[in-house]
């Protein structure tokens, strides 16, 4: 008899490589944030948004490091990610035609709802590459999609703040800084932070969500869905604006990871479930989770 862990294990062939993917380009960006493009056909042939890659950062170094993937072309994947320990520093020492060997794209992608075109994307610090990604990927579809993105960090955001000409009426004036990529895709995305970079709100990205949400109606509350990855912290108060007004809500979640492929079940996480609580894995469960079923505390 085939338990159900098999069967999904089994839908999930074919969709996972291990590549000797090739260092392409590499942005530094104050904070010790990078941008790294890697060659990696395969990868970013089935990659979606919310999966992520379980990269090798030297050859001396047997773990792994999970980093969300933030956008995709025919051939290549990019990854944002902020150096932290001692793993992160070495691929950051990285040059362009090194081998960087990854595995991926790894877990469950975001899911959006046709029939709730208006995806309000909420990206924070390390968060932010999967809102590009779903982004992209919106705007590339068929569907009657009208995203808007809110972006926050503390440290300087990891692209360049150009002012937007999308209209944002529901904020007040002077807040106008956006990420380039969003401008040039037309998709309007506003920024918060609590350092006072230029044309930011000051305020937590829920903070801005709220107010955007006070200002439409009934019937475009009916059109919304929210997504969401960043730091639990942020997740929770996401959960919780979204509970609050009664609105679908998918979050991807930060969690240590040792295998990635759901072995070692190390960045397991209670859910609620029909059955009752319930651990689940972020690697292959998730990453993308329905916040209302997260236990968050």
């Amino acid at each position: 008899m085939i338990t159900a862990a098999q069967q999904k294990a089994q839908r999930n062939r074919g969709t996972l490589f291990v590549e000797d993917g090739e260092l392409i380009a590499t942005d530094t960006l104050p904070g010790e944030q990078y941008i790294m493009r890697i060659r990696a056909p395969q990868c970013a042939a089935a990659a979606k948004p919310g999966t992520f890659v379980h990269v090798s950062c030297d050859e001396a170094l047997p773990m792994r490091r999970p980093l969300s993937i933030m956008r995709v072309a025919d051939d290549w994947i990019e990854v944002l990610y902020k150096v932290v320990g001692a793993g992160l520093h070495l691929l950051a020492n990285k040059k362009p035609g090194d081998t960087i060997n990854v595995l991926g794209p790894v877990g469950q992608p975001f899911q959006p709802s046709p029939e709730r075109p208006n995806a309000l994307l909420i990206g924070g610090g390390v968060g932010i590459p999967p809102m590009v990604f779903l982004a992209d990927a919106l705007r590339k579809d068929d569907g009657d999609w009208q995203p808007l993105a809110i972006l926050g960090s503390e440290i300087p955001f990891p692209f360049t703040l150009v002012p937007s000409e999308i209209p944002t009426p529901w904020l007040e004036d002077g807040i106008i800084s956006t990420m380039p990529l969003f401008e040039s895709w037309n998709i309007p995305c506003r920024l918060t932070s609590l350092s006072n970079f230029a044309g930011c709100y000051r305020g937590y990205v829920t903070d801005m969500a709220d107010l955007w949400l006070q200002s439409i109606d009934a019937d475009e509350h009916a059109k919304t869905e929210i997504f969401a990855c960043g730091p639990t912290p942020m997740l929770k108060a996401v959960a919780e604006l979204a509970a609050r007004y009664d609105l679908p809500c998918k979050v991807s979640l930060e969690e240590f990871m040792a295998c990635a492929v759901g072995g070692c079940a190390g960045c397991t996480v209670e859910v609620t479930t029909p059955d009752g609580p319930a651990m689940k894995r972020v690697c292959v469960d998730g990453p993308v989770f329905d916040a209302g079923v997260v236990s968050w505390t």
